[in-house]
């Protein structure tokens, strides 16, 4: 072997110690905090004649429960929703699981590794949170038949598109559902006409049959809900019946469509949640001293990161 063809191999070696070496750091930082555990499994979800699985994280507080219950409802990247990857909010989640939840992050259908076709696309904005609605039931139908969840303490929470759909969701009564939380949700389609008219109409007549009280978090500087957006949406709802109240958190970082996705917006929505939850009768503030005290490592402060900065 010439010294070339030795030089090559070295490097390939190299190449792969390195490689071996940033898989086992990135596994070492995606550790969870102490009494929290995480399980990946499939949601079936009725669709006509066959069956839809839907990916689904559910993350767990130590015990057997029952534990009341958060559905925390993803965004939507661009592009493809197939190549999107399974939402986590792994930092978000632990602050919910230190407060002792029970934490379900289904990814919609056409989503990720969940089967079927993405049901979107069209002007249709109001449709298109119905539609998306029907994979909250779908998880709630499951999850309410684990002994470990109390089905009588739910509450709803989504990011963006999944604040949308968790919005939409607002108009069925499901039993146990105590309240939504909205955090920055809507869903933009430039190539439609008026598309702003159409997303404060949605949420109007989401408010005309919401069953929940719900409270709702936007930015001044939201790189896809421009000012005074948000302050039409929640008008449009109130003002249709629908019980809410808007936190405007101001300017967050360089975009506040990221707030929610964001290890450093922890401190915004947290307070805010708790007084929320309080307010409906359930658990507040953390109850495990050792999963409130700590984050996992690789929850970055970085609005991209976990899936959590969404387009829509």
């Amino acid at each position: 072997m010439n010294n070339e063809h030795r030089s090559g191999w070295r490097r390939a070696w190299a190449a792969l110690g390195c490689a071996v070496l940033l898989a086992a750091a990135a596994h070492a930082e995606d550790k969870l905090p102490p009494g929290m555990t995480e399980q990946v499994v499939d949601v079936p979800k009725s669709a006509g004649i066959f069956t839809v699985r839907l990916e689904t994280t559910i993350f767990k507080p130590a015990g057997d429960g029952p534990f009341p219950l958060i559905v925390l409802n993803h965004g939507k990247s661009h592009g493809n929703p197939a190549f999107q990857g399974r939402a986590r909010y792994s930092a978000q989640a632990a602050a919910l699981v230190a407060r002792g939840y029970v934490v379900a992050l289904p990814m919609r259908q056409g989503f990720s590794k969940s089967g079927g076709a993405y049901i979107g696309g069209g002007c249709n904005v109001e449709s298109n949170g119905i539609v998306q609605a029907e994979d909250v039931v779908a998880t709630l139908d499951y999850m309410t038949q684990q002994p470990y969840v109390d089905r009588d303490r739910i509450v709803i929470m989504g990011q963006s598109h999944g604040g949308l759909t968790t919005m939409a969701f607002g108009t069925l009564a499901y039993p146990g559902v105590r309240g939504l939380v909205n955090f920055a949700g809507g869903l933009r389609n430039d190539t439609c006409v008026a598309w702003e008219d159409n997303l404060v109409r949605a949420f109007g007549n989401y408010g005309k049959q919401s069953h929940y009280p719900s409270l709702w978090f936007y930015g001044d500087n939201d790189s896809y809900w421009p000012k005074p957006l948000p302050e039409r949406l929640f008008a449009a709802y109130t003002s249709a019946g629908g019980k809410a109240r808007l936190v405007d958190y101001g300017t967050f970082q360089s975009d506040s469509h990221g707030m929610f996705g964001s290890r450093a917006g922890l401190g915004i929505w947290l307070p805010q949640v708790d007084a929320f939850l309080r307010e409906l009768g359930l658990p507040s503030g953390p109850v495990s001293a050792t999963t409130s005290a700590t984050t996992p490592a690789n929850a970055s402060a970085d609005a991209s990161a976990d899936a959590n900065k969404d387009t829509q």
